[in-house]
């Protein structure tokens, strides 16, 4: 297993209805961990990388109904 983190700018701060979608893509297998930013502008979402890329978190996400953006550069 290779875990990796990647955070995702969202357009809007996720309402009631993308928390509850949010549930689902907690249970793909995969995703490890999804953690929202204090402001709800930004998504971290840790995943295996032997199991999952970047660009299928980030559909999972949008498929939840988040108004997913750019990747945000990890420090």
């Amino acid at each position: 297993m290779t875990a990796l983190d990647v955070v995702f700018r969202l357009g809007r701060p996720p309402g009631a209805p993308e928390m509850q979608a949010i549930y689902q893509v907690r249970e793909v297998y995969g995703i490890r961990k999804l953690t929202f930013d204090g402001d709800g502008f930004t998504v971290r979402v840790e995943y295996d990388a032997s199991r999952l890329c970047e660009s299928t978190v980030a559909a999972l996400l949008r498929r939840a109904g988040l108004d997913v953006g750019d990747k945000v550069a990890l420090v």
